[in-house]
């Protein structure tokens, strides 16, 4: 199961949203738009920019937030979203 860390909450608070730990197989976090709508992001098997900053450092976190920001530019839709701004 995966640790929702300090920085996700942050996020989702300025974002308006309610996040929890996923019950599907391979996603992290549940989120809950005020409308009711939820999506699952985040895959489990990979790590994110918190995760990175708590066990590599912020220096390895910034380079990996980088490269999956250039990966991920043309995503669209709720999931990557939201996987965008509350995981990196």
């Amino acid at each position: 199961m995966y640790d929702i860390l300090p920085y996700t909450y942050k996020k989702a608070k300025d974002l308006g949203v309610v996040i929890e730990p996923s019950k599907r197989k391979y996603k992290k976090i549940k989120v809950v738009e005020p409308s009711g709508d939820t999506f699952h992001i985040g895959d489990t098997r990979y790590k994110d920019y918190p995760t990175f900053k708590k066990f590599d450092g912020t220096k390895t976190a910034d380079f990996r937030r980088r490269l999956y920001l250039q990966r991920h530019k043309k995503d669209v839709g709720k999931t990557g979203f939201y996987a965008k701004l509350l995981l990196w």
